[in-house]
């Protein structure tokens, strides 16, 4: 996580989202989901399969995404309507 937020010059933005989950680890996926469908909803498809596609590729830098991370990214592309491209950029 570090590497890649200093890759992305995104130091701030990594310290935001883990005190968003720390404030209730509970609900935080469905806080976050709430979150990010009101303002990624908005934008264009091609991006809203850069940013799922970029989600895909942060979790499998450790050389696997558990069944957890899958299932929420797939829960993310439904609701952003790139289901079907998520799928076809995990099976290359």
């Amino acid at each position: 996580m570090d590497q890649i937020s200093s890759d992305l010059d995104a130091k701030e933005e990594l310290t935001w989202a883990l005190d968003f989950v720390a404030q209730d680890y509970i609900t935080a996926f469905d806080r976050a989901r709430a979150y990010l469908n009101n303002i990624i909803g908005d934008y264009p498809k091609d991006k809203r399969i850069s940013l799922i596609n970029m989600v895909w590729q942060s979790n499998n830098v450790k050389g696997y995404v558990t069944e957890m991370e899958a299932t929420a990214m797939l829960k993310l592309a439904k609701d952003w309507n790139v289901e079907k491209e998520l799928v076809e950029l995990v099976l290359k």
